[in-house]
């Protein structure tokens, strides 16, 4: 079973993805150090992961964008899977 994520280690997340890209060197080590909270390096890639495939199942209208407005989630995890492209 997967550990939970609070909003702000999601923030946390979510913040360090956009600073430390896919060349940045040992991306996931200084990712899972944003996140704090004892995160490991493989708790991150794994939640990376899911985020991908949820981007992959929203891309392919499997499931429709989230809609955080008027929730308690900011509009950042909104912008980051609209932002966010695979290659």
């Amino acid at each position: 079973m997967a550990a939970s994520w609070t909003r702000e280690q999601n923030k946390r997340f979510e913040e360090a993805l956009a600073l430390y890209d896919e060349n940045t060197p040992d991306r996931w080590q200084r990712v899972a150090r944003a996140v704090g909270d004892g995160k490991s390096v493989e708790e991150v890639r794994r939640h990376y992961e899911v985020l991908v495939r949820d981007l992959v199942r929203i891309e392919s209208g499997q499931i429709p964008l989230p809609n955080y407005r008027g929730s308690d989630q900011s509009d950042e995890s909104s912008r980051l899977l609209r932002n966010m492209r695979l290659h």
